[in-house]
């Protein structure tokens, strides 16, 4: 299986599935003397765990990270790293009665299509479980970048009706309400939303945005690299998503020119801007304003009702899928969002270490000879 590798300099590949033994995360290109322990990790894992509140899964993991190699008395040795976290909670017999056939909305018949067959315990390699790899990822970047004075953090924008009123932002509600919104009265809305749309065996769609703050002006590549396409990719690779904006997206089409450009000015001897329609990105590459990438969400396909597929021999059936499932996936996707636009920004930012002659200089150079002829 190919695409399982994420990221050119600071690189990563996932592997393991949903009813596998484990899962896990390589990490390529981690600098040397990073402070590293699980403890790290762990408080982001912790964030998409199954089982956390009465609208996630039921399915109960600890998934307690391990760290198997690339560090030293507490501290990364710039050799590869290996995450893993061990399955202890599968039940694959709840998914024995859909071997046969296509469960809508997942990826079982683009899977046998692609691959002649394929496992059918929660989905395999296609699973939401995959994430998990990402996240203990994304959290060593995050932890890299908040040295280099940058911030990524992620919440909750609506799920179904119910959005959050961002004037009333509480970062702090982001991380304790079941929901992941930064507006507690918005969440006490969406979680009664939920309770209404579990009886009914029915699921729930949603948004939820990114901000990236502290990013210099700079990062990014004009052509192919754009940092804008690079967000998209590593956003709409996470299972579930189907649209992604940066900025004020999908509005601008709707604009005029004056009043969706960002007027320049300067603030001492800084260059800033007078608004951010355009996201804290400019020609692929951004602008020293706030990142801002947000992403639609699709209800979750597994719903406890009759639905009408097919079997694997051609047949015409209805399907009644059993086990353990999300009634909505964001808010526990809301972490792999802030996970994958991570590392998306930090290796964007070690690519542009190489994109000036004078940065090359000041960095080699230093403490050197001016004239080279005397070495």
């Amino acid at each position: 299986m190919a695409g399982s590798t994420f990221g050119t300099i600071f690189r990563i590949t996932t592997w393991g599935e949903s009813h596998g033994k484990a899962l896990g995360v390589v990490i390529d290109g981690c600098p040397a003397g990073l402070p590293l322990e699980e403890a790290h990790i762990q408080s982001y894992l912790d964030r998409r765990k199954p089982g956390r509140t009465g609208i996630s899964t039921q399915r109960r993991e600890e998934d307690a990270v391990e760290i198997l190699s690339g560090t030293f008395e507490g501290r990364t040795t710039g050799t590869p790293l290996m995450l893993m976290v061990r399955n202890t909670s599968q039940i694959s017999g709840d998914y024995s009665e859909i071997a046969p056939t296509y469960r809508p909305g997942h990826a079982d018949y683009t899977f046998d299509q692609k691959y002649g067959f394929r496992d059918y315990r929660g989905g395999g390699r296609s699973s939401g479980r995959e994430t998990l790899g990402r996240v203990a990822a994304g959290a060593v970047a995050c932890r890299i970048l908040s040295r280099l004075g940058v911030r990524v953090w992620a919440y909750t924008r609506s799920i179904g009706p119910v959005e959050a009123d961002l004037t009333h932002f509480d970062r702090d509600a982001v991380l304790s309400t079941p929901t992941a919104m930064p507006d507690r009265d918005a969440s006490e809305k969406a979680v009664a939303y939920l309770e209404q749309v579990k009886k009914e065996c029915d699921s729930a769609g949603g948004s939820m945005e990114c901000l990236v703050e502290g990013l210099p002006a700079g990062i990014g590549d004009p052509v192919f690299e754009k940092l804008d396409a690079n967000l998209a990719k590593a956003v709409m690779s996470i299972g579930a998503v189907k649209a992604v904006e940066i900025g004020d997206g999908a509005m601008v089409s709707c604009r005029l020119g004056s009043s969706n450009n960002d007027p320049f000015r300067m603030e001492g001897s800084r260059v800033v801007k007078s608004s951010n329609h355009a996201g804290g990105i400019l020609g692929g590459i951004s602008d020293g304003d706030r990142v801002i990438v947000r992403a639609h969400v699709k209800p979750t396909p597994s719903i406890f009702r009759p639905q009408q597929t097919v079997s694997r021999q051609g047949q015409n059936m209805e399907l009644c899928i059993k086990g353990r499932h999300d009634p909505v996936i964001v808010p526990r996707a809301v972490v792999v969002m802030e996970c994958m636009c991570a590392l998306t920004v930090l290796d964007a930012m070690m690519i542009n270490m190489s994109a000036r002659m004078d940065s090359l200089e000041e960095f080699y150079r230093k403490d050197r000879p001016e004239n080279p002829a005397s070495l």
